[in-house]
């Protein structure tokens, strides 16, 4: 994608997504626009690029003419053995110089390695815009997950709370013991420290997504309850082949070898002889210092030429051994994001698909956990179960809550990462997930 296509189907999604923040308030669109204007990593990215584009109009603008001009005017007082008929008088001169290079290799190879570092910024950049998105739906999730782990502690203490009362009034009747009571304000002191910790990690989570802002998230869209979540489909090996063809970032390592390659052969070009046409008018009426001409006189020159590089103090050498190891820093960068892109697409992969079957076997917990809360609630009516055993149902009950609602939020993490990780991840993938939250309630 080149530079004008890029920025042009950047502010595209900016109208896209500024429209959808009126019809939908704080959800995923929503954010994501006051992402683009505010990452400060997108910004920086897009201004690389801009840089690219003008290092590459350098480079080209020294393969064509080179013109320039002098005029100088002065006022001369000369003598000459004291005598001089006209002792005053003035000056004129105008100069003009055309140079074009007509062989200059190293020029050449300059402007090759500029414009595929253009290129590889105009793959950076849209690499960023990858990594934005995908950093805003973790943290976006994240912070719907440390919500959802509050709410559920928070419940668990009100149903506690609630119960310790009723076990208080049966202690009164001397139905139970004065140590099942303790066991109830010890289960409530431990909700209670976990609270204050997932408090705290909503906060921090909170501070991450405001980190990509610059605003503070308020009254977020929550996750619809009726989510089809599936696993995906291919085969791996397809995917992973998929990701190093298409995935933004190893393309930008590959384009930085090609850039450090002509980099090398630019280096090597400097060993070679470099031919230009000169070509000159004068326009004058002075002459050697200042002297008068009596009259303008014109010159023009038309010239070739030929500068052979015989001894720099080896400052060419050591300049081609630093565009040598330039590449061999680029190969190794290559390699290492091209490991890396292998173990993400495989690992985000099998995660998502895992999770799926997490999900499932959450659900099925769930419904166990719940059924066997209530069945210790009645046992514990004709007192055929112990408090104990009670409170242990209920806090697997609230566990299995949590576990089905992190297993859900890790999906969607999951399936975004791979997304990213294939290099297909756009604002579609975004409106997508932004569907499976529910409209925010208006207050």
């Amino acid at each position: 994608m080149n530079k004008r296509r890029y920025f042009k189907t950047l502010a595209a999604s900016g109208l896209l997504f500024g429209l959808s923040t009126l019809a939908h308030g704080e959800d995923l669109l929503s954010i994501y626009q006051l992402a683009l204007n505010a990452d400060p990593e997108l910004k920086s990215a897009q201004a690389k690029v801009e840089i690219g584009s003008a290092q590459s109009g350098q480079a080209l603008g020294q393969m064509l003419p080179q013109v320039s001009a002098t005029g100088n005017w002065s006022s001369n007082h000369s003598e000459r053995d004291g005598v001089n008929p006209d002792p005053n008088y003035l000056g004129t001169r105008y100069y003009v110089s055309v140079n074009q290079s007509l062989i200059d290799f190293s020029k050449f190879w300059n402007w090759r390695k500029a414009s595929r570092v253009e290129d590889q910024y105009t793959t950076e950049a849209i690499e960023a815009e990858h990594k934005l998105i995908a950093m805003l739906v973790e943290r976006y999730f994240d912070v719907l997950e440390a919500e959802d782990q509050l709410y559920f502690l928070q419940t668990e203490k009100q149903a506690t709370e609630k119960q310790l009362q009723q076990i208080k009034k049966q202690f009164d009747k001397q139905l139970l013991k004065i140590t099942d009571v303790y066991e109830v304000e010890a289960r409530l002191d431990k909700i209670a420290a976990e609270e204050i910790i997932a408090d705290t990690k909503r906060i921090t989570a909170q501070d991450a997504l405001r980190e990509l802002t610059g605003v503070s998230p308020h009254d977020l869209s929550k996750l619809k309850t009726d989510i089809s979540f599936t696993e995906l489909q291919g085969n791996l090996e397809e995917w992973v082949n998929m990701a190093i063809g298409q995935n933004p970032s190893v393309s930008a390592y590959a384009i930085a070898i090609d850039a450090a390659e002509n980099g090398v052969i630019a280096q090597k070009s400097k060993y070679l002889p470099v031919v230009d046409l000169q070509l000159n008018y004068y326009d004058t009426n002075t002459g050697y210092q200042s002297q008068n001409l009596g009259s303008s006189t014109q010159t023009q020159v038309a010239a070739i030429n030929v500068t052979v590089p015989i001894f720099d103090g080896f400052t060419t050498t050591h300049q081609m051994f630093e565009a040598q190891q330039r590449l061999q820093l680029s190969k190794n960068e290559h390699e290492s994001a091209l490991r890396a892109l292998i173990k993400e697409t495989s690992d985000s992969f099998l995660s998502t698909n895992a999770s799926v079957r997490h999900i499932k076997a959450s659900q099925k917990a769930l419904e166990s956990a719940t059924k066997s809360r209530q069945s210790m609630e009645r046992g514990l009516t004709y007192a055929v179960v112990t408090v104990s055993d009670l409170l242990k149902s209920q806090q697997n009950e609230y566990q299995a809550q949590r576990d089905l609602s992190q297993a859900k939020y890790n999906y969607i993490k999951n399936r975004v990462r791979f997304m990213r990780a294939i290099g297909s991840i756009n604002d579609q993938n975004l409106a997508e997930v932004n569907q499976w939250l529910s409209a925010p309630i208006a207050n």
